[in-house]
């Protein structure tokens, strides 16, 4: 079965991965430093990532190309190079990945501003994206992400870049705050504005990521269940980051997640995952909150 079928299959929870940053400078990555680089340069960690998830549950995970754009890229002086970290960054997810499960390339912000707004003009950016894409179609994706998104432009656009290349599913996920007006992303978009934008794009999933805690993502989750009727799928950070002893902390275990996390799962989200500061064990609470629903 493709991953397509078992999205669209309500009775089927599916199970991402945890956070990519966190396991990675744990492997060495230094602060500032381009997660994508290790691709080539550290691949055992990259790869020993990937696995690990796989191991402890999760049915799919995402390629380590968060910020493999070439407007990301060309921090380190990478940008001609798009395509070969995009590519590598699939083949190593994939050497690990089990016969039933799948690899999603994950795209993350340009970091840049379509015009008027910005200086990025709408060519540029879909070339970007272009590029990225292709990259993660020949290192043999099952599936495409944007996550992390603010600007609801920039997210319409890469959707519709991905679905004229592929397919593959493509799902839109964004980062929403809670303030006193209820939930919107940084840029003014809400959940209702997020739904119909993603679906009228052509996504296959909505979906929402970073930026809260667990207990704060299972009401947004309610909330975006609301308006949309394309499968659903939350990834919450292990709660929101403290500084301790010079070090970013997040301090939601996987028994608390969990609590909020079978929340998610009784209301009917279709996908459920972590984020920042989540790790193996997180997953397997999760996998065992899966398979304890299908009892």
């Amino acid at each position: 079965m493709n991953l397509i079928n078992r999205l669209n299959n309500s009775a089927d929870v599916l199970l991402s991965d945890g956070a990519t940053g966190t396991f990675l400078q744990e492997r060495g990555l230094e602060p500032g430093g381009g997660p994508e680089l290790m691709n080539i340069d550290s691949p055992e960690a990259v790869m020993e990532m990937a696995e690990g998830y796989f191991t402890s549950g999760s049915d799919f995970v995402l390629t380590n190309s968060f910020g493999g754009s070439p407007f990301m890229l060309k921090k380190y002086g990478y940008e001609e190079e798009t395509e070969k970290f995009n590519r590598e960054a699939a083949k190593l997810a994939k050497i690990h990945c089990p016969e039933d499960g799948f690899v999603v390339g994950s795209i993350g912000p340009t970091g840049e501003f379509l015009e008027p707004l910005g200086s990025v003009t709408v060519d540029q950016m879909s070339q970007g994206f272009m590029k990225q894409i292709s990259g993660l179609l020949e290192g043999g994706v099952d599936g495409i992400i944007f996550e992390t998104q603010m600007a609801i432009e920039e997210l319409k656009l890469g959707i519709s870049v991905a679905k004229n290349m592929t397919d593959l599913p493509v799902i839109g996920s964004m980062v929403f705050d809670k303030g006193p007006r209820g939930f919107f992303t940084m840029m003014g978009v809400s959940p209702e504005k997020a739904c119909f934008e993603i679906k009228e794009s052509g996504a296959d999933v909505v979906a929402t990521n970073c930026g809260n805690g667990s207990k704060v993502m299972a009401e947004l989750a309610k909330e975006l269940l609301i308006y949309t009727e394309l499968p659903l799928m939350i990834q919450s950070n292990a709660g929101i980051p403290k500084i301790k002893g010079g070090k970013v902390i997040y301090d939601e275990s996987p028994d608390f997640m969990g609590k909020n996390y079978e929340l998610l799962v009784e209301m009917g989200v279709d996908v459920i995952g972590g984020c920042c500061g989540t790790n193996f064990d997180h997953i397997k609470k999760f996998r065992k909150i899966i398979n304890t629903a299908k009892i």
